[in-house]
């Protein structure tokens, strides 16, 4: 039997690919897709060329291919004299205090692996493609015969909005019931902004919902705050600089009620697994309890509700069922609350560990 609800739904679709675009694709493909393999198809691409042929050269996945290009909305040159990320990010960051580690350590960087220097985020010093010769997405997507997919992903440390809005009106036709992306918590009220309040409206007028928001804080270079990682990037405490968010498909939600009709069952499936793959396992819960009679046509639903349960008892050693759960639930039993008190020690450990172990995204 499949150890997670993902790999436990990617059993069920048999012949059904799970599709994936992922433009910043440098670290490789979230792992956690990997449950779908064999019928796992990605599409990686990214502004290091250095990068792409080095995950070239581990996959094993001959449907994962990697494409090293830079992406504009309309394929016009990427202008990167103002540096690699949008003009304000570059402007603000500058204040911030991993800025001043990157100075510090600017010599060593440049004559450092190329994982070194990603680990850093300091991807421009990497072999890059051509900005003059950038690439779109339609015409990528169309190049490749993709005529749909399933999850979209971008992380480009700079032009991300633009190239979310390349999508404009197309996300219903090619099927996208996920999107995860990099937002920033700076900027201006300028409606092409990449920032997050341009994102969220962006995305809700596409049909999307907000699910899952990751927020990374930076301390200021005056007072620099330690560091979250082995390496700089977001601080145990700062202003909120950047972020992940996870965007999906509501189709339960009263305003969605028409567009969500319209989904397969195995587009159903496929979105079950992608909350649980996101640490959200009460929204793929409530869909497999709604739409129970459809999606039974592919798995055992009770078997389903039992992985998400024992996902949403991470570390219990013996994880009640689903039934079990919810009746302990309906009990009121203290299980569900922390004790009075300070924090224990032991749940600090225990939530750090859990995040080190889960992260969606690290970089910054």
């Amino acid at each position: 039997m499949a150890s997670t609800f993902p790999a436990f739904i990617a059993e069920s679709l048999r012949t059904e690919t799970f599709k994936l675009l992922d433009v910043g694709c440098s670290g490789g493909i979230d792992p956690v897709w990997r449950a779908f393999e064999p019928g796992l198809q990605a599409l990686g691409i990214d502004a290091s060329e250095t990068e792409c042929r080095r995950l070239a050269d581990i996959e094993r996945n001959p449907n994962v291919s990697y494409v090293p290009a830079f992406v504009s909305r309309s394929g016009q040159p990427v202008d990167l004299s103002a540096g690699p990320a949008a003009p304000l990010i570059m402007t603000m960051r500058d204040r911030l205090s991993f800025m001043r580690t990157r100075e510090i350590r600017e010599a060593r960087l440049k004559v450092a692996s190329t994982e070194e220097k990603l680990r850093h985020n300091a991807w421009e010093m990497t072999g890059l493609a051509d900005p003059n010769k950038p690439i779109t997405i339609i015409d990528l997507l169309t190049e490749r015969g993709w005529k749909g997919f399933d999850y979209f992903k971008i992380d480009i440390d700079g032009a991300d909005f633009e190239i979310l809005q390349s999508l404009d009106g197309r996300f219903d036709a090619f099927g996208v019931i996920a999107v995860q992306l990099e937002v920033n918590f700076v900027g201006t009220d300028d409606p092409d902004d990449h920032t997050f309040h341009n994102t969220d409206r962006f995305l809700r007028r596409q049909g999307f919902d907000l699910f899952r928001l990751d927020i990374r804080n930076f301390s200021t270079r005056a007072l620099p705050a330690r560091y979250i990682w082995p390496t700089p990037a977001e601080t145990v405490s700062g202003r909120p600089f950047q972020g992940e968010a996870y965007y999906a498909r509501d189709v339960l939600a009263p305003h969605r009620t028409a567009a969500g009709a319209n989904f397969s069952v195995e587009k159903l499936a496929k979105l079950t697994a992608i909350f649980s793959a996101w640490q959200v396992p009460d929204a793929a819960a409530e869909l497999l309890t709604a739409r129970r009679e459809i999606l039974s046509r592919l798995f055992d639903v009770d078997t389903g509700l039992d992985h998400l349960a024992a996902q949403a008892q991470t570390g219990r050693r013996r994880p009640l069922s689903y039934r079990a759960y919810m009746e302990s639930f309906e009990a009121d039993v203290p299980t569900f609350y922390r004790p009075e008190g300070p924090v224990p020690i032991w749940e600090r450990l225990r939530s750090a560990w859990h995040s080190y172990w889960h992260p969606r995204e690290r970089r910054y």
